[in-house]
């Protein structure tokens, strides 16, 4: 049965004022493109109301004193009620699906009955998984893991032995979960490298949503960390003995090198790169494509490669586009100085003892 809440209701969850008729009930949350005569939409800023008009939306949740020409929800972050009442809508109680009988599970395991085990799932010895977990198709977990309550990994995951997930963990599709970390030792004489044993483990905490594809280096000797709340997206790489602080944030393609520590509320932007054995202090942002190669204090925001401090990026970006055009006119410059230098009395003379000087 379709779910539909009031605007009473929904203002109720989100802290919200009904601006219009309260009772009215929406069956869903949509786009402003895209929400039908039943739904509810949102702006996610006042700029945004222009587009409102278009929109067959039933009602709307909008900024503080905006005024609407629909029913609306007043809230001061739209952006985040939204997806409140979003998630509110999709919520669905879990039923388990038991496991599959393809599965294959090791010896000394402990599973509740309140799981959902997909078809070729490979479970090794030992293995603790918690109650209103998934495990989707293809998954294959090592001996020794352990699997929080209401945990979600998609198909075709790895946890390699001894990984460790929090509770509403979710790991998406590819993603490779203790791997051995990138260590070798190299003989100065005959430069072959020798594999450093990686004994470590990985430890991932509660409510923590790693993308598909990404991977997550088991330490050398104690855990690769990453912490509560922590959203890593696809193909990111986190290397052994790295940390990743509360609430941080890594966009796809970002890669961190060995025993890097990252604080809380953190916000990486794509394909940057970052040195080992670094600390990046809390809310530290950097934007794409940077190269991060020290340390960095809290609350830095910085850009570029090598990168440093953001407004000097901006400028520098800016006046890098301009280089060609710049380069021209100080050729110009250096001609005209030139030109003066020679057309001034005495000119002559001085280049003379200039050339006898430079003998």
């Amino acid at each position: 049965m379709k779910k539909s809440f009031t605007l009473a209701e929904l203002a109720e969850l989100i802290g919200g004022r009904v601006v219009g008729d309260a009772a009215l009930r929406v069956s869903g949350l949509n786009s402003l493109e895209l929400a039908g005569e039943e739904e509810i939409t949102f702006l996610a800023s006042a700029k945004m109301g222009e587009y409102l008009a278009a929109s067959r939306a039933a009602a709307c949740i909008v900024p503080e004193r905006f005024t609407a020409q629909i029913p609306a929800i007043q809230v001061p972050d739209p952006e985040y009620a939204a997806t409140v009442v979003h998630r509110h809508f999709l919520a669905r109680p879990f039923q388990a699906g038991g496991v599959h009988p393809s599965a294959q599970l090791g010896s000394g395991c402990t599973i509740p009955s309140e799981v959902t085990i997909g078809p070729l799932v490979c479970i090794g010895d030992r293995v603790r998984i918690g109650s209103r977990v998934t495990v989707g198709p293809g998954t294959v977990i090592g001996d020794d893991a352990v699997i929080g309550d209401d945990t979600v990994l998609h198909a075709n995951v790895t946890l390699y032995a001894g990984t460790v997930l929090g509770q509403r963990v979710i790991i998406h599709s590819g993603a490779v979960l203790g791997a051995d970390g990138f260590g070798y030792a190299t003989d100065r004489a005959t430069g072959e490298h020798l594999k450093k044993p990686q004994v470590g483990s990985v430890q991932i905490d509660d409510d923590v949503e790693i993308g598909a594809n990404s991977c997550v280096d088991r330490g050398a000797f104690g855990p690769t960390r990453v912490r509560r709340g922590a959203k890593i997206d696809n193909l990111v790489m986190v290397a052994h003995n790295v940390e990743i602080g509360e609430n941080t944030i890594l966009v796809a393609h970002v890669g961190i090198a060995g025993s890097t520590t990252l604080g809380k509320n953190v916000m990486i932007g794509g394909m940057t790169a970052i040195k080992g054995h670094l600390h990046i202090g809390d809310g530290v942002m950097a934007a794409a494509m940077s190269g991060i190669h020290g340390n960095l204090a809290a609350g830095s925001v910085v850009g570029g490669a090598p990168a440093f401090e953001i407004k000097k990026w901006s400028r520098a970006t800016a006046a890098y586009a301009r280089l060609p055009e710049m380069v021209k006119e100080l050729r110009q410059l250096r001609r005209e100085m030139d030109r003066l230098r020679r057309a001034a009395p005495g000119a002559g003379a001085a280049n003379e003892n200039e050339e006898e000087q430079a003998e």
